[in-house]
């Protein structure tokens, strides 16, 4: 059976400028797309005409895939075609189940590479206004997310480890559940005066950024009715963005001055 490649790629946060010309490449000369609802639909224009493209993301028209049924899409879509390019938000093996996706291609013997793309967990703090580490404030990140396995029986995030343990805190998928953040890691030693940023669609023109401190930042966001996509970002880095914001060109601010 001929079978063709699959390629992870990754799309980056959503400003299209932000894509990797291996990716952009790969693109031009794919025969099927398998995209993420979080991909900026500039970046399908890459492909060409004769692409199929489907969407697999949760808020796809009325369908709603698994990871299991997209896992069996990549294998039947590879022996369809000869180039399939799974196109997938930021980078696909930092919390894009990236790791799930080329296990299951690897047990039916199907050929693939992964292409790396620019982390929201950086790219989104930084069009923000906010260097993830700092000379003299930062030393330490940790990537965290924010929304687990629904099938845990309980967390694995080590919260009594994590409060302290750096000095930067970046939350992938965490602002449905900013309340219990927030409150996680005051139970565990971490100052409620310390500045958080909430970063709504990253990188795009209509970015949104709320700024508080953590004893207040659920609220803020409660009343804001913030959704996702949204970053969360928790640490004195925060109070670098007052002088170094830059990119506001239809930028919607909804921040708090932290003292």
């Amino acid at each position: 059976m001929t079978r063709g490649r699959v390629y992870l790629v990754g799309a980056g946060p959503g400003d299209p400028g932000l894509l990797t010309l291996r990716a952009r490449d790969l693109l031009a000369v794919a025969d099927c797309v398998i995209y993420d609802y979080l991909v900026n639909p500039e970046i399908l224009a890459h492909a060409p005409a004769h692409a199929e493209l489907i969407c697999v993301g949760k808020h796809c028209g009325e369908i709603s895939w698994t990871q299991e049924e997209i896992n069996r899409l990549l294998v039947a879509k590879a022996r369809e075609y000869g180039s399939v390019v799974r196109l997938k938000g930021g980078d696909p093996f930092i919390f894009g189940r990236g790791g799930e996706e080329a296990g299951a291609l690897v047990a039916e013997g199907i050929e693939w590479e992964v292409v790396p793309g620019v982390t929201a967990g950086s790219a989104v703090a930084a069009y923000a206004g906010i260097p993830i580490t700092h000379r003299g404030l930062s030393s330490a990140v940790t990537f965290i997310t924010g929304h687990e396995d629904p099938a845990k029986s309980q967390s694995a995030i080590r919260w009594e480890q994590l409060a302290t343990g750096a000095d930067t805190l970046v939350f992938f998928m965490g602002v449905a559940r900013i309340r219990e953040i927030s409150e996680r890691l005051r139970q565990h030693g971490r100052d409620a005066q310390t500045p958080v940023a909430v970063i709504r669609w990253g990188t795009y023109e209509h970015q949104e950024v709320y700024v508080s401190d953590l004893a207040e930042i659920a609220a803020l966001v409660e009343r804001e009715r913030v959704k996702s996509p949204a970053i969360i970002i928790v640490g004195e880095v925060v109070r670098l963005r007052e002088q170094l914001q830059w990119f506001a060109p239809q930028l919607i601010e909804a921040a708090l001055s932290v003292a």
